[in-house]
């Protein structure tokens, strides 16, 4: 008899121990249950052919593979950078793809945005409206030229591009004088000559030189800093969502590397990729050549140039968006968190 229940304690441990044994591995490399529970990753991104990695990642399944099939992905589009991290900031989304301008905005004012890895270099240009005399960017004095937002990349870009120049961003006709429109309104106002250039990114500027609207100024290999080789889409993270998710965070990223392999192998075949995520983004595609033609001004990379950031977020503390900062009191020391990208690049 006394045997017997000796037996019985024993089996009863034993289960005991089994069962503790499978709580643990519940609860996730993080402690924040990831891998017993669904979670919801709420991914942002622009409605750009410059986000070409973004269309593929998810396209392709890239982010569900990595982010696993535990984790709802949701996505959201924006038309500018400044919508973008407005709805970070606010926790509509947790991660994605933007400009680099209005993230360094964001972070001067809160501190609570982080730029992880690059995704895009380039794939801007200066285009000119036919007829509009605009043969250089000397011939920008007294011109109108549009940006699609205020602070963006692209008017920082447009500034430095001017800057060379030796031109001044006026609200006469003693300087270039800059407006902010939708790149498909520019696109109109400059049919009607009430535009006469435009700093634009793919593929805006190729579909309006296509057209015969006008022509190229600055092709994409000019535009400063570093002629071209500048981050224009880099992908970011709330730092709440990176503090409690960093191991989602890394997902994302190695989802990114998969994507821009993808497109460096099978060119051919990212076209309709991208063409489908835009027609689901934006109701309407594009060209397949057009496609083509913007692709081939991007350098897609993950690297992160901080000196050509810290070039930019100069010339928007000099145009005065960003604010409370004294021109030689820029600190950015704090915006970047590169170290998972180090781990994806490492392979660990």
């Amino acid at each position: 008899m006394n045997k017997t229940i000796y037996t019985s304690l024993m089996i009863v441990v034993l289960m005991l121990a089994l069962l503790s044994g499978c709580g643990s591995s519940d609860a996730g490399s993080e402690g924040n249950s990831e891998s017993a529970d669904s979670i919801t990753v709420k991914i942002g991104l622009l409605k750009n052919v410059t986000h070409a990695p973004a269309f593929v990642a998810i396209k392709k399944g890239y982010l569900q593979e990595r982010l696993g099939a535990n984790v709802k992905i949701e996505v959201q589009s924006f038309s500018n950078g400044s919508d973008f991290s407005t709805a970070m900031a606010t926790g509509q989304i947790d991660i994605g793809y933007v400009g680099p301008s209005p993230v360094i905005n964001q972070y001067v004012r809160s501190k609570n945005i982080k730029i992880l890895s690059g995704a895009n270099n380039g794939g801007a240009m200066l285009v000119a409206r036919k007829g509009s005399d605009v043969l250089s960017v000397k011939d920008l004095a007294g011109k109108l030229v549009a940006i699609p937002t205020k602070g963006s990349t692209n008017e920082i870009s447009l500034r430095l591009l001017l800057q060379e120049q030796g031109l001044k961003v006026t609200t006469d006709k003693s300087g270039a004088q800059i407006i902010a429109m939708a790149p498909a309104d520019t696109l109109t106002a400059m049919k009607q000559g009430q535009v006469d250039a435009a700093l634009l990114p793919e593929p805006w500027g190729t579909q309006i030189a296509n057209e015969g609207i006008g022509e190229i100024v600055a092709d994409w290999n000019q535009i400063p800093p570093n002629k071209g080789n500048y981050p224009l889409t880099i992908i970011v993270s709330s730092e709440d969502f990176l503090n409690k998710h960093r191991n989602l965070a890394k997902s994302v990223l190695l989802a990114n590397e998969d994507a821009i392999q993808f497109i460096h192998d099978n060119p051919d075949d990212t076209y309709s990729l991208v063409n489908d995520e835009l027609k689901e983004l934006t109701g309407k595609g594009l060209d397949v050549e057009l496609i083509k033609a913007a692709l081939e001004h991007l350098n897609l990379t993950t690297t992160i140039d901080e000196d050509a950031l810290k070039t930019m977020a100069q010339v928007a503390v000099d145009a005065g968006y960003i604010k409370g900062v004294s021109p030689d009191g820029l600190d950015l020391e704090g915006l970047y968190d590169l170290s998972l990208l180090k781990e994806t690049q490492e392979g660990k």
